[in-house]
């Protein structure tokens, strides 16, 4: 398993954690380990570049993913297959913001958002609300189970 992570956003993030969650993602969804990712975490500037090239929407968004080879979760019996997933873009200023309003840490807004986005690469959609309950209903339990994993973690 291949995950990069690049930090152009000027803004000191955790990467070891972003790291750790899509290991445990990986896990949970049964992706290859042989699938790659790519996560770059951008200032405002670079997203709302993003936002108008990509969406066609004004200002900078906090995540958006470039899904490649269109790989789906797998099974236990049949894991999704090698590939490339794609990319997460994440700006940490906008979760930053968005993490003082629902009154939690920067990093747990990038661990939400990075869920999100990853979610994405991976098939799921919220446009439709069948389509936004199952994929808010597991990005929460990834994001549940991945801070019960962090919290038995050793500290050093």
């Amino acid at each position: 398993m291949t995950i990069e992570i690049g930090n152009e956003s000027g803004i000191a993030v955790d990467e070891t954690v972003l790291l750790r969650l899509m290991e445990h993602h990986f896990a949970e969804l049964h992706v290859s380990p042989d699938a790659d990712v790519a996560i770059l975490l951008v200032d405002e500037g670079a997203m709302e570049a993003l936002h108008v090239q990509w969406m066609d929407e004004p200002g900078p968004t906090d995540v958006l993913s470039f899904p490649m080879d269109e790989l789906r979760p797998g099974t236990e019996d049949a894991p999704t297959p090698a590939g490339l997933l794609g990319d997460i873009v994440l700006c940490p200023q906008v979760a930053e913001t968005q993490a003082a309003a629902a009154k939690h840490s920067t990093l747990d807004e990038l661990i939400l958002l990075t869920t999100h986005g990853l979610l994405h690469l991976l098939g799921f959609d919220h446009a439709e609300p069948e389509e936004e309950r199952e994929m808010f209903g597991l990005q929460r339990e990834l994001i549940t189970s991945f801070q019960a994993t962090e919290r038995r973690r050793p500290r050093a």
